[in-house]
């Protein structure tokens, strides 16, 4: 007996193997966006920003990623302030810098410019206890498109009752 498995968990598997956790994910983001490309990309945050996000209190519905050619900006992610931090609480939708190579940068910069694509998070997670984002570089579905995923998802579900699920 074959079981159906969506490509969301087969990425989710691979990243238990690789020892990952992954923290949030952004559902919305394959729902709305083609996703060309994924980038890696690390987070400069603030000590209570990253006991937060080990809790997994971080949600990034509303974020998006901005950038100038020179730093890339992770802009309107929530990450819930942490309780036992005391008077030194950060700001919960403040924006943060991203990590990454000047030529990813570049290339991301001239991609969203030229080709009219857009920077999505899809994911946040930690790997060996750092934080990490998943930059996705997409573009925007129709509301076509969103039916056809619809209709895919819904066939999926229907092959994973009939296969005993």
């Amino acid at each position: 007996m074959s079981v159906a498995v969506s490509a969301d968990q087969r990425c989710m598997l691979k990243l238990q193997a690789m020892d990952i956790k992954v923290v949030s994910t952004n559902k919305k983001a394959r729902f709305e966006y083609f996703i060309q490309e994924t980038f890696e990309a690390g987070i400069v945050l603030k000590g209570s920003e990253i006991k937060s996000i080990r809790r997994g209190q971080i949600s990034l519905q509303e974020a998006y990623i901005r950038t100038n050619g020179q730093e890339i900006w992770l802009v309107g992610a929530h990450i819930a302030p942490y309780e036992q931090a005391g008077t030194s609480q950060h700001d919960p939708k403040r924006d943060r810098k991203l990590l990454m190579h000047k030529k990813e940068i570049r290339k991301l910069f001239d991609e969203v410019r030229i080709k009219g694509m857009t920077l999505i998070p899809t994911r946040v997670y930690l790997k060996a206890g750092k934080a990490k984002v998943e930059v996705g570089l997409a573009k925007g579905k129709k509301q076509y498109d969103k039916r056809d995923s619809i209709k895919e998802r819904d066939i999926e579900r229907e092959r994973a009752r009939k296969d005993g699920w």
